[in-house]
């Protein structure tokens, strides 16, 4: 059918209805619109449709609406719908709409109110279904839920995420001596270390390394120490670790000619704990040592 000027809009209808709050011993009520008289209205008492007119159950004039008897508030409820004010919408009536009538993306995030979906609406595939990736970029992003925010989402890029998770071996060291230490037969003799290769908590000084606050730990310590030698295999040396003064770990060799003797070992320590590398050997003489390596790194757990 043609029309003549803008076409209406379709829209479906409904009337406005009002639910009235029942007051003990009222019989009068105020419309929320005015009206011309109770025929403009539809009063429902207890779900029953009451009739209007003087003398029946209720008159109405402007906004004032008059019951022919007062209603008991919590036994008695009381709404009217307006017949005379029809209201258009273009909402659909509900469960009308289905997945044909919706356009492409048409809903957006605008269109879904906060917190209203559920794990229970998602399908697992949207994660599941995903390559998995081999290597991380700088600029990648992590989303993950933050219990300290009331589980808010947040994302992390490659950089805070290394930063926030694990550690790093820190401290760590490694010095080494540029001359020898004279080391009697038979005794433990703390061996000179002078030279810091690196040292990243300035926690080496004096030939012992200390550990720092708020760092200890189990620690990985590994010694080599060098000492010229031309006796019998009988002959033996040993590295020792020491920890504030007292041995806390040793390694024993035999040898025939000149030797690098090698010292690694596992420790548990504490903030303030000093340690240093001792030698001693059984050649039946005086024996120069030298440190090539002093070195150790803190235990990610």
């Amino acid at each position: 059918m043609a029309y003549l000027g803008n076409a209406p809009a379709e829209k479906y209808i409904s009337f406005e209805r009002q639910v009235f709050t029942i007051v003990n011993s009222q019989t009068a009520y105020t419309l929320s619109h005015s009206v011309t008289n109770e025929n403009d209205i539809r009063l429902v008492v207890n779900n029953i449709v009451q009739e209007p007119g003087s003398g029946k159950a209720y008159t109405a004039s402007g906004t004032t609406l008059t019951l022919s008897a007062a209603l008991v508030n919590g036994t008695d409820e009381m709404y009217c719908v307006f017949l005379g004010r029809a209201v258009g919408t273009v909402n659909a009536p509900a469960g009308s709409v289905t997945t044909s009538q919706i356009v492409a993306d048409a809903v957006n995030g605008d269109k879904i109110a906060d917190d209203s979906i559920s794990d229970e609406h998602l399908d697992p595939t949207a994660i599941t279904g995903q390559t998995a990736e081999t290597s991380i970029a700088d600029d990648d992003l992590i989303l993950l839920s933050d219990t300290s925010a009331s589980a808010a989402l947040k994302k992390m890029t490659r950089a805070n995420f290394v930063s926030g998770i694990g550690g790093t071996n820190t401290p760590n060291f490694k010095a080494n001596n540029s001359g020898n230490t004279s080391v009697a037969n038979l005794t433990f003799t703390k061996l000179s270390i002078d030279t810091e290769v690196f040292d990243t908590d300035n926690a080496f000084s004096s030939s012992k390394f200390t550990v720092p606050s708020g760092k200890g730990g189990k620690y990985i310590f590994t010694a080599r120490v060098y000492m010229p030698v031309n006796t019998g295999s009988a002959d033996y040396a040993q590295v020792l670790l020491y920890k504030n003064g007292s041995n806390a770990a040793s390694t024993a060799h035999t040898f025939s000619d000149s030797n690098v003797l090698n010292h690694v070992s596992i420790n548990n320590v504490s903030a303030g704990d000093y340690l240093e590398i001792y030698f001693r050997q059984g050649t039946g003489g005086s024996q120069n040592a030298q440190v090539y390596e002093f070195s150790g790194f803190r235990i990610i757990e």
